[in-house]
């Protein structure tokens, strides 16, 4: 009897450590994040941009956009926006699921952020962390996550809100390579979806 309540014991603890790691595994997506993205934060589901009243869908990869009523997902952008700039536009991090399709409300609680250009971005940071990203300007030097934090992003598991500094930005309409689970850059072509008319 006493065998088998250690070997209960023992199966209960083995239970709980997988899955600790499965949910580490599911919430952090920091090598995932494209490199345009703002530095502070471990998990990321979706990008609001203000500037052009779109979204960015990080582990799916895709941009969702309104037109005529009806919001469009595609790898990049349209050509409706050629001089956006992915890296100096502000950026609002909303881990909620589908926030296109509660956009009003989006576009009115962040209407304050248009026109900023004060986010540091992945590309320009020097934590260790972010150099898993197979796209980042470091990445030959990442260890594995063994470093020390190279700059001072604060973290956040899911705010909203976001904090940074001035960068030096380069233009980008949603062409750089982005490292996710489906592909390993952007479409050969212009891929779009219907998602219906929502929220506009």
């Amino acid at each position: 009897m006493k065998k088998l309540i250690i070997a209960i014991a023992f199966a209960g603890s083995a239970l709980s450590i997988n899955v600790a790691e499965a949910q580490v595994r599911v919430n952090l997506n920091i090598s995932s994040q494209p490199i345009w993205g703002p530095v502070g934060y471990d998990n990321v589901q979706n990008y609001y941009l203000p500037d052009i009243d779109a979204y960015y869908d990080v582990n799916a990869q895709l941009f969702y956009y309104n037109s005529g009523g009806r919001w469009i997902s595609a790898r990049e952008l349209p050509p409706s926006y050629p001089n956006f700039d992915l890296y100096r536009s502000y950026k609002v991090v909303i881990n909620r699921p589908h926030p296109w399709m509660n956009a009003t409300s989006y576009r009115r609680q962040y209407a304050g952020y248009r026109g900023r250009h004060n986010q540091v971005v992945i590309r320009d940071s020097r934590d260790q962390r972010y150099y898993a990203n197979p796209n980042h300007p470091m990445h030959n030097q990442w260890n594995g996550g063994q470093g020390q934090r190279g700059d001072q992003g604060h973290r956040d598991n899911g705010r909203d809100q976001q904090h940074g500094n001035n960068d030096n930005g380069h233009r980008n309409n949603g062409r750089d390579q982005q490292h996710g689970n489906n592909d390993n850059g952007h479409d050969n072509g212009h891929q779009q979806e219907d998602h219906g008319q929502g929220h506009r």
